[in-house]
């Protein structure tokens, strides 16, 4: 009698080997830069129609949607976030012009906190809506109730991963509705900042639409490239291993430093947990961002002449190809019903951001960071920011670190409305 295959290997991936995993991810980059860069008429209308940073994170996720890869099991994920982010973090902010970034001014501050209120009023109307035709989400006891799930949902698009973990404890949400609420929101969360992308790609066209006023944003350009014009140089091998020595030097600091500041907190403040300040990401991300502002200060400023971004921006697709590889989009058909509450959610958030936006006449970028701040945080905002230009990736980090901050706050705000619909 023949075993039956097991149910391991049944959903075994192709390939296991995170090496030869990154290679693909490495040739699939290479391929969009190599046709994003031709000549060919084909490739010269597709990209004006979708974002090459569009193509470098979806060809990815169909690794892990048909079973070529587990991005769940991969590490590289966790090595790019945890080594790659805090270092193209730091070459990305080196040049930032901090008084030019001020002079954006306030609105985008004002939709950035737009989009935090969105998500705590859009989870309960979402819950209200969809409860309107399936009665029996509302009204369950016990931990796999699905306003306990939705809770660690509004702490991953408020703070980010943290605050995520914070909610579950918080509210006692239950394994099994916690595990259907992450797919949720790595999907829809993911799906929304395409949409981003492909807007960005469009900001031109829909700000002289709205009438917004990007000077400020302008100006901040000009001024990056004025800077490249007057100190920009062919790169020797010198400068790129200077570079690379300030991003990952400064990372393997920004790593001591958690380990030491993390444990402190943890020890000493253990009610701190609620501004995030037991997780070791949010200390990297934190350390990554302020050596790199304050080498902005310093003769390090000038390594950008020579190319740091462009070395942290490619860190940043790196980054962007280990996110593509964890979605999974064929996990909508096994819960369809939360991912009709997720969407119902993103939409009011998205909306209310739109609304606010067209009322200020503030241009697309702010919306666009204000909104990857809040759901995708410190990861992705830059991603979302950088696709405007790679000078205005700072504006996102930034932004993400006060939404860790005020994540656990409003996030717990939203859970006490949920808790008193379901």
């Amino acid at each position: 009698m023949t075993d039956a295959p097991s149910e391991a290997l049944i959903h075994s991936p192709m390939l296991t080997n995170d090496a030869t995993i990154l290679g693909i991810l490495a040739i699939m980059l290479g391929a969009v830069f190599y046709t994003a860069q031709s000549g060919h008429s084909f490739w010269k209308k597709f990209y004006s129609i979708v974002p090459a940073v569009l193509v470098c994170y979806f060809l990815p996720s169909l690794l892990n949607t048909f079973g070529v890869v587990d991005g769940e099991q991969s590490k590289l994920y966790h090595v790019a976030s945890r080594y790659l982010l805090p270092a193209c973090l730091v070459l990305l902010t080196l040049s930032v012009d901090l008084k030019a970034i001020a002079r954006l001014g306030n609105k985008a501050i004002i939709l950035f906190l737009t989009g935090t209120v969105g998500i705590v009023i859009g989870g309960p109307i979402a819950l209200l809506t969809v409860s309107a035709f399936v009665p029996e989400l509302i009204g369950v006891d016990g931990p796999e109730a699905v306003w306990r799930g939705m809770t660690t949902v509004a702490g991953s698009w408020i703070g980010g991963g943290a605050n995520q973990a914070s909610m579950k404890e918080i509210y006692g949400a239950g394994d099994q509705i916690f595990s259907a609420m992450v797919t949720v929101d790595v999907i829809v969360a993911n799906l929304w900042m395409a949409v981003l992308l492909i807007m960005a790609s469009n900001a031109k066209t829909i700000d002289a639409k709205s009438g917004a006023d990007v000077s400020a944003i302008a100006d901040l350009k000009e001024k990056v490239e004025q800077f490249h014009a007057k100190h920009g140089r062919i790169a020797t091998l010198p400068d790129l291993m200077i570079i690379v020595a300030v991003g990952l030097g400064v990372t393997g600091f920004a790593h001591l430093f958690a380990d030491i500041v993390t444990p402190f907190f943890v020890e000493n403040y253990p009610d701190s947990a609620r501004f995030s300040f037991h997780s070791k990401f949010f200390w990297l991300i934190v350390f990554a961002s302020t050596v790199g502002v304050f080498l902005s200060f310093t003769k390090a400023r000038k390594l950008e002449g020579a190319g740091a971004s462009k070395v942290g921006s490619a860190f940043l697709y790196i980054l962007i190809a280990t996110i593509g590889m964890k979605m999974d989009v064929r996990m909508i058909v096994d819960a369809p019903i939360y991912f009709i509450i997720g969407a119902l959610w993103m939409i009011v958030h998205a909306s209310l951001m739109l609304i606010v936006a067209k009322l200020i006449k503030a241009p697309l970028f702010y919306m666009a960071v204000g909104s990857q701040a809040n759901v995708g945080g410190a990861a992705s905002a830059p991603i979302v920011a950088s696709a405007f230009h790679p000078s205005l990736a700072p504006v996102g980090v930034l932004l993400a670190v006060l939404g860790y901050t005020l994540g656990t706050y409003m996030a717990w705000f939203c859970g006490q409305i949920l808790q008193v619909i379901g």
